[in-house]
């Protein structure tokens, strides 16, 4: 910040997943740019505060490129509900979110051929995972698990940046008891 603002530019932050909206505006960040689908869990959008001129500079983008790239009524509905519930409600505690999350866990050490243990999110936000090691002796591969669980009905999508590894991630910020125990019956199914 003290560099930027030493040789007379601004400091644009993409804060992207963080979770506290105010923290980098009060330090004097001149823009701030959020997701509006991670912490807040909205759809695909996004979030930007900041010190004019320069908001005002981005109003200048609904002039701009044709209609494919702009967001839809419906993604401004979806994320200005998703916003008043994160601002009314907050992030879920990680307490919270590791009392929901070890019934899941145990659960899914049940499957055959997984390993299960929770994990705090690599940034060291108060986020906490279930991370599933599928073992070398199981008839699928974390990769071909990943695939199955995308091809069924639903379609459950996991954090599959380690598949290549062996390991698959269940965030479970957006996720019900339900769709828990859904996760866990599909892959029975699968690994069966």
């Amino acid at each position: 910040l003290e560099v930027a603002h030493k040789h007379d530019l601004p400091l644009i932050l993409d804060a992207a997943a963080e979770e506290d909206l105010k923290k980098y505006v009060n330090l004097g960040v001149d823009v701030v740019l959020f997701s509006g689908a991670k912490a807040i869990e909205g759809p695909a959008s996004g979030l930007v505060f900041g010190k004019e001129p320069y908001i005002g500079w981005t109003k200048l983008q609904s002039l701009g490129i044709g209609r494919a790239m702009k967001i839809g009524k419906e993604n401004i509905l979806g994320f200005t509900t998703a916003l008043i519930h994160y601002l009314d409600n907050g992030p879920e505690s990680g307490d919270a979110m590791k009392a929901r999350l070890h019934p899941f866990v145990a659960a899914l050490n049940e499957v055959p051929h997984l390993n299960v243990k929770e994990v705090q999110d690599g940034a060291g936000r108060p986020i906490f995972r279930a991370a599933v090691t599928v073992e070398a002796t199981s008839p699928k591969n974390a990769k071909q698990v990943t695939a199955a669980l995308k091809a069924g009905d639903p379609a459950i999508y996991t954090r599959e940046y380690r598949a290549n590894e062996g390991i698959i991630e269940f965030d479970i910020r957006a996720v019900d008891q339900a769709e828990m125990d859904l996760i866990v019956t599909r892959l029975k199914e699968i690994l069966a």
